[in-house]
């Protein structure tokens, strides 16, 4: 049974930072590029940083470069999303997902098969 779990979330103050872990089980963790989302209420489900099965290519957002931080270790099976200099409008539910994709980094939500339930990330302005 796959199963990706999130935690790291909570509530910070505007500036402050956290950082989110994804640890994976009953796959074969190098085998998938791992995404992290997010999505506010009312609205969709966006790309936030992707990285490669080796952790050799990443992608951000354009609204989190040079603020996130995506990093994964293999040998524990788990994603990382360093997020500093938070912002109110990073106020969201993250969630990681997996995409078993040996390639590049696809950033399409519909390329991502598996989901963890999310964690929720409030920041206070």
């Amino acid at each position: 049974q796959v199963q990706l779990v999130e935690s790291g979330g909570g509530l910070v103050q505007a500036g402050g930072s956290l950082r989110l872990s994804c640890a994976a089980s009953g796959l074969t963790f190098s085998n998938y590029a791992m995404g992290w989302f997010r999505q506010a209420p009312g609205k969709e489900r966006d790309i936030v940083a992707a990285i490669s099965w080796s952790g050799g290519t990443t992608y951000y957002a354009d609204y989190v470069k040079g603020r996130f931080t995506i990093s994964r270790d293999n040998a524990k099976n788990t994603v990382y999303l360093q997020m500093n200099s938070l912002k109110f409008e990073d106020t969201a539910v993250y969630y990681c997902a997996a995409d078993r994709n040996r390639g590049g980094i696809r950033v399409v939500r519909a390329s991502y098969e598996r989901w963890g339930q999310g964690t929720q990330v409030t920041v206070a302005s």
